[in-house]
């Protein structure tokens, strides 16, 4: 993955010593409700888009405010020692996303050792629109991901295991940690609201931890 790791569309926040970690449950229809869903056809799925919201009493006029339409791209992901970051070609941003150890101590290059967790610093959501995540090479990864909220919580993220057959789409306003992909390399498509609002937290700065997620099948 060609990464400029000065140009991160965040600098990453440390200092924590504390991990919060994640429940973890296998991605399902069942357990997704509320949060998204299972896509087996990435070109088919229908990507949600929210209109803009009104600024006062008068309603945005019909047919306006949702024309920004989709964006599509390749999203990167690389483990990097003992460090994950991540490109995301649909929106050219680049990422630091998380550790597998305590960032102080991380190795920089190598495969490092089996990776437990992921310690992820931060999470977002997009109130603009949904967003697919469909892996090309079929691969397993873990994804946090808490309902809407503004008032969120390490405690209400649960981390969900996906087997890699099927993509994994997320409604608007779900929050989401990093896709954390269990081999070194991981390449999906990406399909998202063109618009990309992001509204985050800061794991570390807000509440002292770092979310665990568990890197292994429920």
């Amino acid at each position: 993955m060609d990464l400029d790791r000065h140009a991160l569309a965040y600098t990453p926040s440390t200092g924590a010593r504390r991990i919060h970690e994640t429940p973890l449950v296998a991605a399902t229809a069942e357990s997704l409700a509320g949060y998204g869903r299972l896509v087996d056809d990435a070109k088919a799925a229908p990507i949600e888009i929210v209109r803009w919201p009104a600024q006062g009493w008068r309603p945005i006029d019909d047919h306006t405010g949702n024309q920004g339409g989709v964006t599509e791209g390749l999203f990167e992901f690389c483990w990097r020692g003992e460090t994950l970051y991540a490109r995301n070609h649909a929106v050219g941003d680049s990422y630091l996303f998380a550790w597998s150890t305590w960032p102080e101590e991380a190795q920089a290059e190598g495969t490092g050792k089996k990776r437990e967790r992921a310690l992820i610093w931060r999470a977002n959501y997009h109130p603009d629109g949904g967003q697919l995540f469909f892996p090309l090479k079929g691969q397993s990864f873990v994804v946090p991901l808490a309902l809407p909220g503004d008032d969120v919580s390490p405690e209400k993220f649960v981390s969900f295991w996906c087997d890699g057959r099927s993509g994994l789409y997320l409604h608007p306003n779900v929050w989401h940690g990093a896709l954390v992909p269990l081999d070194d390399e991981a390449e999906f498509l990406d399909r998202q609201g063109r618009v990309h609002a992001r509204v985050s937290v800061n794991f570390v700065t807000e509440f002292g931890c770092y979310l665990g997620a568990p890197l292994r099948r429920p």
